[in-house]
């Protein structure tokens, strides 16, 4: 990982965002479908929930009978997440040269606990950025949709979809201003637009990194 980008020359690592009802998970596992038919090494994982710690976090934070709980308890749970997830999933693949496609990542964080709730989006970045080592994706792809379309696809609710439309909104708008302050690394899609035309823009905008994970890699490797 270079210390000025804290991006990785090794892999590539790609992560799904965005609100509730989206379709992130569905895209995640279509986009890791494709890689792995065209021969890439591929790990698809999901934040929280990627390893047994974070199973047992997940249940916690997303449990409605969990209850209320205080918004720097529920942050610095996702951020032990990520941390587990860092250090015990995405980098060692990541040294392997894989493919990592993730369903959320520091920006949910960000979104929910930094914007949805009143905690310091500033302060919630720090931490999660110490959380993760700073690892970043090559590429975050934004699934935009107003909220109160994503969350009619859904008949229960958990923990945090049961929160207020303002609420709601808020995180949306933030996943789009951090898509804003660095367009580089980042793809916003319409999510209401049917799964196969989402899944062609993901792959259209996956082939570059793919291309250049390809020239990064050492003479002679797979």
């Amino acid at each position: 990982m270079t210390p000025s980008s804290l991006i990785t020359d090794t892999g590539v690592f790609v992560c799904f965002e965005g609100g509730e009802g989206g379709g992130k998970s569905t895209q995640a596992r279509l986009l890791a479908d494709w890689l792995e038919a065209a021969g890439y090494s591929t790990l698809l994982t999901r934040q929280p929930g990627g390893t047994e710690v974070g199973r047992r976090v997940r249940e916690i934070v997303l449990s409605p009978e969990t209850g209320e709980l205080a918004h720097r308890t529920e942050a610095l749970l996702y951020a032990a997440d990520k941390a587990e997830h860092v250090e015990r999933v995405l980098l060692p693949a990541l040294a392997r040269g894989e493919v990592v496609v993730t369903d959320r990542y520091v920006d949910s964080a960000i979104a929910y606990q930094g914007s949805g709730r009143d905690l310091d989006p500033a302060e919630v970045t720090a931490v999660n950025r110490w959380a993760t080592a700073g690892l970043r994706p090559h590429l975050t792809v934004v699934l935009d949709l107003p909220p109160e379309h994503g969350l009619a696809r859904f008949d229960g609710r958990d923990r945090i979809e049961a929160e207020s439309p303002e609420f709601h909104e808020r995180v949306r708008q933030a996943f789009l201003d951090l898509a804003a302050a660095d367009p580089g690394h980042y793809l916003v899609l319409d999510a209401s637009g049917t799964r196969e035309q989402v899944a062609a823009a993901v792959r259209d905008a996956v082939r570059p990194l793919l291309a250049q994970a390809a020239r990064r890699a050492p003479e002679g490797s797979p």
